[in-house]
């Protein structure tokens, strides 16, 4: 096949490829339906295009194909496999696009020649990329490559300015800012283990087979999530917050240590060492079936929301539900400022509850299943009472009445379905209402204490103190009372994360054993993400029941409805055990208020 015929079916090839990307750039990330056979027509495409570049390289070469060109169609590949991340919250599309990106970086594919290094348009298709990799490496904790990725990047926008004169360079310069201050954020606090499940961190031998045999009347699984978080000036990169990156971690498997580590990417043709310097599309589009944990159970879909408006964000809750398979819950997490506020006529309406349908007998269950109907003023008072639609969350660059609120009320329809609800927020509280006003399902609500209790700090700066609590417990208590991690310290830190882990078994054994545990968590207790958060939740009441002054301490404290086991409480030996041995052995006994037995 002689060069011409080579160079203008690869350009063929190249034209079709980007016609089919750019029908699903923009496509959501969320949803099941309708959308597959598309992404597959795409995938294939580029796979039949990166082949014939791989076969036919030295013929392309030799018509005038640049490096960066090789890059851009790596790049396309990488953000293919990264949207499916997005949508079906598979790390090994994670892996596959972590892989591309390395490539590009490794051989230089931007770096370009014969004066390219001056285009301007390969100068935005370079920081575009080197933005797409910072993501990728950041959510897959590759700590190393995300410090040099930073250093590469703010050198390359430094580069850029004094380059091209002519050009602004403004929003490149705030996307630097961006990232340096969410990558000091993110490590200001050590890991001293993974955010996301571990098997071996996360489940304990000793309540295992309490957890194994347990089986409630119902049993949920955990399929779906929705993840938002709406503050000024808060901490975030891209369209990742700093608590919705927690969180979404918090809700993945851990890849088990023989698949954690990457192999080294290694190409080769014919048994020779492949040359970087030249140009090379040697990258094998497969080489992630090498590296994903088959014996791990899928992650559940998660749909993060950047800044949604409330219409979107309802729109959004609402497909889950419609699509959610029988027999499963949705998880949704609201992180957002809050307002409070009186009652009016139009703001009951706009919330979608009216004083006539207020007036619904609500069914209550309870952990021995029985039914027990709620007062029908129940909810109505709640109404009357200015609670129920006017306190809201604020989702909205400013504060213009109730077109940027979301209300209790809005929450109301979907508990139809199953849903386990977490609002950290100053205006938490207000979503008590929901508790007894479920239009089918009772939901399981989380909500966070009304005031952080941080020494130093604030929700744009370091992100939410009940999400850390809920994501990084020993991190969160660290940060609580001020304690700053180093080396020197690693042994006691290790004794503290085992005391945490002892004492999480044990109440995973009260809880599998309790016969005062409400069928709402009972129904979730098997799922080892929710039942981890809920673990977490109790840590976190206690251990700021603990710290704050019995004065306005219900604002100080998260609040989980319905009640869990009174075996459980901040009050409880076995709870605030934990609170006293963690404090004593970290020497910060002085920060609580405790009661030693």
């Amino acid at each position: 096949m002689g060069d011409d015929v080579v160079a203008r079916t690869f350009r063929t090839l190249v034209e079709g490829a980007d016609r089919k990307f750019a029908r699903v750039r923009d496509v959501p990330a969320y949803g099941r339906r309708g959308l597959n056979h598309y992404f597959q027509k795409v995938f294939k495409a580029y796979t039949r295009l990166w082949k014939y570049q791989q076969e036919n390289r030295t013929k392309l070469v030799d018509s005038g194909l640049q490096r960066w060109e090789i890059g851009e169609i790596a790049s396309r590949i990488g953000q293919l496999y990264f949207g499916q991340y997005m949508r079906t919250s598979e790390v090994r599309f994670l892996l596959e696009a972590y892989i591309f990106y390395e490539a590009i970086l490794n051989r230089d594919y931007f770096e370009g020649s014969k004066g390219s290094v001056r285009d301007r348009g390969v100068r935005f298709k370079e920081l575009r990329f080197y933005v797409r990799f910072l993501l990728v490496s950041l959510i897959l904790n590759r700590s190393e490559m995300v410090k040099l990725l930073v250093d590469r990047f703010t050198a390359l926008v430094d580069d850029s300015i004094a380059t091209f004169r002519e050009t602004n360079f403004k929003e490149w310069k705030l996307v630097v800012q961006e990232i340096v201050r969410f990558v000091k954020a993110d490590t200001a606090l050590v890991n001293f283990r993974p955010l996301r499940y571990c098997v071996t961190f996360d489940s304990y031998p000793a309540s295992l087979p309490y957890v194994a045999r347990f089986h409630a009347k119902k049993v949920l699984k955990f399929r779906d999530a929705l993840l938002t978080s709406y503050h000024r000036n808060e901490v975030k990169f891209a369209e990742f917050t700093l608590d919705t990156f927690r969180m979404l971690q918090c809700l993945e498997w851990e890849p088990s240590g023989s698949f954690y580590q990457k192999h080294p990417v290694e190409s080769r043709e014919n048994g020779a060492s492949v040359d970087h310097s030249a140009t090379s599309g040697l990258i094998d589009i497969n080489f992630v079936a090498d590296m994903t944990d088959l014996t791990l159970p899928p992650n559940p879909r998660k749909a993060i929301l950047y800044r949604p408006s409330v219409t979107q964000l309802i729109a959004v809750i609402a497909m889950i539900c419609e699509e959610l398979p029988p027999d499963s819950v949705m998880l949704v997490y609201l992180s957002a400022s809050g307002k409070a506020g009186h009652t009016n006529i139009s703001q009951m309406e706009r919330s979608g509850v009216s004083r006539k349908s207020s007036t619904v007998r609500v069914v209550s269950h309870t952990s021995h299943g029985q039914n027990s109907s709620i007062p029908e003023n129940y909810v109505d008072s709640k109404v009357n009472s200015g609670h129920f639609v006017e306190d809201s969350l604020w989702l909205g660059p400013r504060r213009d009445g109730g077109s940027n609120n979301l209300y209790p009320g809005d929450i109301i329809p979907f508990t139809r379905r199953p849903i386990f609800l977490i609002i950290d927020s100053d205006n938490s509280h207000a979503f008590k209402v929901l508790h007894g006003a479920e239009r089918g399902e009772a939901a399981a609500l989380l909500l966070s204490p009304l005031r952080p209790t941080f020494k130093s700090g604030n929700v744009t700066q370091n992100g939410s103190q009940f999400t850390l609590f809920l994501t990084a417990p020993l991190q969160a208590f660290c940060q609580l009372v001020g304690l700053k991690y180093s080396n020197d310290d690693a042994d006691a830190y290790s004794d503290a994360d085992d005391m945490l882990s002892i004492s999480f078994s044990e109440w995973e054994v009260i809880l599998c054993t309790s016969t005062m545990l409400d069928l709402v968590w009972a129904q979730v207790l098997s799922d080892p993400f929710l039942r981890r958060l809920i673990l977490r939740f109790i840590f976190c009441r206690a251990v700021l029941s603990r710290i704050c002054s019995q004065d306005n301490s219900d604002q100080y404290l998260p609040v989980c409805l319905p009640q869990l086991p009174d075996s459980l409480s901040p009050n409880s030996e076995v709870v605030q055990s934990v609170v006293v041995r963690l404090a004593s052995h970290l020497d910060v006994a002085d920060s609580f208020h405790l009661n030693y037995t």
